[in-house]
């Protein structure tokens, strides 16, 4: 079983500043790609940055040059940090981590965390 555990959602004003972090745990051989996701009620989840374990990165055209995603291996964590938030960005985060278990590999999801940015 894994585990992954999203922390650092909250309200913050238009031009803001917050930091999401997740931590995976439980029966995990290793973690491929981590990345946060967000969703709007009514649509689907759309990808907001990921970083595979060799550190490549992959960014939403929406979030490039104000979000940075960063990855602690050793910790098996994947942070978001978001700079100059915008009223748009208010929604439901969710990390998500593709890991290897016992030889397969299996796409695993935070519970998600709220992000809401006022005007």
């Amino acid at each position: 079983q894994v585990q992954l555990v999203e922390s650092g959602g909250g309200l913050v004003q238009a031009g803001g500043s917050l930091r999401l972090s997740c931590a995976a745990s439980g029966s995990i051989f290793s973690i491929n790609s981590m990345g946060w996701y967000r969703q709007v009620p009514g649509k689907q989840r759309e990808l907001v940055a990921t970083i595979t374990s060799g550190g490549s990165i992959n960014y939403a055209d929406s979030v490039k040059g104000r979000f940075s995603i960063s990855r602690d291996n050793a910790k098996n964590t994947v942070y978001l940090q978001m700079n100059s938030l915008k009223p748009e960005d208010t929604t439901v985060y969710y990390c998500g981590a593709h890991v290897t278990v016992r030889g397969a590999t299996f796409l695993y999801w935070g519970q998600g965390t709220q992000v809401t940015v006022s005007s």
